[in-house]
C-alpha cells in the first residue's frame, strides 16, 4: 500500500511541476495565484486539477473552452510518480517506510527533491532549449548541503563538480558557444555535486550514449538534420537520474567485463 501512496504523491508532485514549468516560462509566480486555462483564462477548480484523472475524464480538453491540453500534463505526472516510486523501492526494498533509518529517510527525501528539479530541467530544456539559473542554483545548494549531511566528502563533491562543469566549459570555449550553452556548464557542475566522484564519469558516459542513440534515430526518422540543435540537458538529467539510482551497479557490471 505504501508504494501506491508514493505513486499517488508523485502524481500530485508532477502536477505541481507542470505548474512550475509553465509559470517559469510565462514569468509568473508559481507559489501564489489560482490555476487557469492557458487558452481561455478561465479559473480551474479542484475538479479540473485532479492529477491524471481530470485529464482523461475531460478527454484532454479544457472543461470551459474545449481547447486541447498538451500531453505534457499526464506525461510529467506519470514520469514523476514512477520516478519517486522507483527511488522509494531502491532505498527501501522491503517497502516499509517506517523501517527506514534516519540516514535512509534523508536520502529518500533529498533524492525526491533532486529528481523533481531534474524533471523540471528536463522538460524545460526539451520544450524551450534553455536551462534556467533560477532552477539550477537552488538545487546545487540543496544537493551540496544534503550530500554533506549524508556523509559525502566535500572535496570529492567539488572535484566532481569541477570535472562536470569544466568538461562542458572547455567545449564552450573551443566551439565559441556553438556546441554547448552556458546552462550545460552549470548543469555539469550540478551533476558533480549530486553524484560525486567517480560517478560523474558514469553519468557523462551514459548521457553521450543516450544522446547518440536518440540523435541517430532522429536523423533516420528525418526529424533532425546534421547541425540541428538538440537539447542535451535532457540527456544529462536522465543520465544523472540513472546514475543516482544505479551508479554503483553499473560500475560493478562494467568492471566485471574485464575480470
Amino acid at each position: 500500500m505504501i508504494v501506491v501512496f508514493v505513486f499517488i504523491l508523485g502524481l500530485f508532485v508532477g502536477s505541481f511541476l507542470n505548474v512550475v514549468i509553465y509559470r517559469l516560462h510565462r514569468q509568473e509566480s508559481f507559489v501564489k495565484g489560482f490555476s487557469k486555462c492557458l487558452f481561455c483564462g478561465h479559473r480551474l477548480y479542484t475538479k479540473d486539477l485532479v492529477p491524471l484523472f481530470s485529464y482523461f475524464y475531460l478527454k484532454g480538453k479544457c472543461r470551459y473552452c474545449r481547447h486541447r491540453f498538451s500531453h505534457q500534463y499526464p506525461l510529467v505526472e506519470l514520469a514523476t510518480a514512477f520516478s519517486l516510486s522507483l527511488i522509494f523501492i531502491t532505498i527501501s526494498p522491503s517497502f516499509d517506510f517506517y523501517a527506514l533509518q534516519p540516514g535512509n529517510l534523508l536520502q529518500l527525501l533529498s533524492w525526491w527533491v533532486i529528481t523533481s528539479f531534474l524533471i523540471v530541467i528536463f522538460v524545460y530544456d526539451l520544450k524551450y532549449y534553455l536551462i534556467l539559473d533560477i532552477v539550477i542554483f537552488p538545487i546545487i545548494l540543496f544537493s551540496l548541503v544534503a550530500n554533506i549531511f549524508l556523509g559525502y566528502n566535500v572535496g570529492e563533491l567539488l572535484l566532481a563538480a569541477i570535472i562536470g562543469g569544466g568538461f562542458f566549459g572547455l567545449q564552450f570555449i573551443l566551439s565559441k558557444g556553438r556546441w554547448i550553452g552556458g546552462g550545460d556548464i552549470r548543469l555539469g557542475f550540478l551533476m558533480g555535486i549530486i553524484l560525486g566522484w567517480p560517478h560523474i564519469f558514469t553519468a557523462l558516459f551514459i548521457a553521450y550514449i543516450i544522446g547518440s542513440l536518440v540523435s541517430i534515430f532522429l536523423l533516420i526518422a528525418d526529424k533532425k538534420k546534421w547541425g540541428d540543435k538538440i537539447p542535451f540537458g535532457t540527456f544529462l538529467t536522465l543520465a544523472t537520474f540513472i546514475t543516482l539510482l544505479y551508479g554503483d551497479r553499473l560500475i560493478d557490471w562494467y568492471l566485471s567485463l574485464f575480470i
